[in-house]
């Protein structure tokens, strides 16, 4: 029989315990320890390819955080909470993008570069020449998405509140951070820390649909 590193119970109670926190305690911080893991929760995040179209963004400065304050609707969450992470995508995909993750591949993997080839191809004739290169930043999105679901879980297996945040002026964000230079655009936000007392959506019971409603079997 299966052995879980970690039990079905702990997992749900979790994902149940989790909520997006709307009031964070300022003065409560997460470990350097805890963020390296959150870190690397998002480096380990699988991606179409393996080819992590996406930069993180970790801003830790009050004062940049008070100024992306009226960017964000006014949010207290992006002053109050431990860390702030804006998860920026790719604009565009060019095969010189293709060649440094190839070489990468090869450079992880301990092979030739020939030994790749496939995989170049592959990129080359899907997102930069194929069906995807329509809408390379879409693509690029969905997978940023995927690293904030990454994110979210992983916080809350080690007990940390997350607030995602598209309720962001995406393109404002672009200009003060500087992304469209680097070839990247705000996708959304993430909020992490630990919740106030005084957050009244932390007691609130969760609404969801019921298995039978969600889940068509076939």
């Amino acid at each position: 029989m299966h052995a879980p590193p970690v039990s079905n119970d702990t997992l749900l109670q979790q994902l149940r315990w989790r909520c997006a926190t709307k009031a964070f305690d300022p003065a409560k911080k997460i470990s350097a320890a805890d963020w390296s893991t959150l870190e690397q929760a998002l480096i380990l995040t699988p991606t179409s390819y393996g080819f992590q179209p996406y930069r993180f963004v970790v801003i830790t400065d009050p004062a940049t955080r008070e100024k992306l304050g009226p960017l964000s609707w006014g949010q207290r969450q992006v002053v109050d909470a431990s860390h702030f992470v804006v998860f920026a995508a790719m604009s565009s995909v060019s095969e010189a993008d293709v060649d440094r993750y190839v070489a990468r591949v090869a450079e992880v993997r301990g092979v030739p570069i020939a030994k790749v080839e496939q995989l170049k191809s592959m990129l080359i004739g899907d997102i930069v020449k194929g069906p995807r290169s329509q809408w390379q930043h879409e693509w690029a999105t969905r997978q940023a998405y995927i690293a904030l679901g990454n994110f979210m879980t992983s916080a809350a297996m080690l007990g940390i509140d997350v607030c995602p945040m598209e309720g962001i002026d995406a393109v404002k964000y672009d200009e003060f951070l500087g992304l469209p230079a680097k070839g990247y655009q705000t996708v959304v936000a993430a909020a992490a820390g630990f919740r106030s007392a005084g957050d009244k959506y932390a007691s609130q019971a969760k609404v969801r649909y019921s298995a039978d409603e969600l889940f068509i079997r076939i």
